[in-house]
């Protein structure tokens, strides 16, 4: 199991991991992502979804599953789109709150496979992120994509990395495990963007303030059920965005990482 790889203060007890899943139209989806998450057998495993008002009644779905998992699986409701980056900083706030030692962030259509999270939370032993990366070796991208889409996607990682620096194979990618003191380390208020754009933000804010950064290869699979929110539209406001990421945080060093505070006294890790 993975908690027996884990330090040894860390397997003692059950660590709390909060899987925060922005959803919007993801009715069909969320049950059975729900189900594969619980089916990892993670001690401490938390969903935290956090719903756009979405037309299709995936609210109200989440709202059936905390109340079948009460005080495992929680919701917020916002009264509308409010974009992909306000909803993932909405949800490790709360997830913060909510005393959480580690943050997956991870979409609800299973382009993003669960059954990753226990190689994630073994790598996070040596890193301050994980990143499920589908540009290092044996990553890979779902062969139903067309030779347009592909080169889209690679263009729109590129174009980031050659305008900020990074480092990271793959800066736009959307699967990540965080370690509580870097999300409070970043200083989460200094995040603006509120699209697409945010992967990318998050990623060139985390470089240059020096955290360590691991990649894992992922497969990317196409989403199973639904339409794809990304469009040319949003990919070509990204790329113009990514000058203003550029430039409001071009002068972070490590020194301006926030100091951590303390767990809140519900999750602190008690001895014995």
């Amino acid at each position: 199991m993975i908690v027996d790889k884990l330090d040894a203060q860390e397997s003692a007890v059950s660590m709390k991991i909060i899987v925060v899943i922005p959803t919007y139209n993801e009715a069909d989806n969320l049950p059975p992502l729900t189900e594969a998450l619980w089916a990892l057998g993670l001690p401490g495993l938390e969903i935290l979804v956090v719903d756009d008002n979405s037309p299709d009644g995936t609210g109200q779905v989440a709202d059936q599953l905390a109340e079948r998992w009460p005080g495992r699986f929680h919701v917020i409701h916002r009264p509308g789109r409010g974009g992909l980056g306000t909803a993932y900083i909405t949800g490790f706030k709360r997830a913060l709150e909510l005393g959480a030692h580690y943050i997956v962030q991870m979409d609800a259509d299973f382009s993003h496979s669960p059954a990753y999270i226990p190689r994630f939370l073994e790598a996070i032993r040596d890193a301050d992120v994980v990143v499920g990366s589908r540009y290092v070796p044996q990553g890979k991208l779902d062969e139903r994509w067309g030779t347009g889409r592909l080169l889209l996607s690679r263009w729109g990682n590129f174009y980031a990395k050659l305008i900020l620096g990074i480092k990271v194979q793959d800066a736009t990618a959307g699967f990540k495990l965080w370690r509580r003191e870097t999300l409070l380390g970043i200083q989460l208020d200094r995040i603006r963007s509120s699209g697409y754009i945010f992967q990318v933000e998050m990623t060139y804010v985390v470089e240059k303030l020096g955290y360590r950064i691991l990649e894992i290869p992922i497969y990317f699979e196409d989403r199973r059920v639904g339409q794809s929110k990304m469009t040319l539209g949003v990919k070509l406001e990204a790329a113009w965005r990514t000058w203003e990421v550029w430039w409001r945080h071009r002068h972070l060093t490590p020194a301006a990482r926030a100091p951590a505070p303390p767990l809140p006294a519900h999750a602190q890790v008690k001895d014995g």
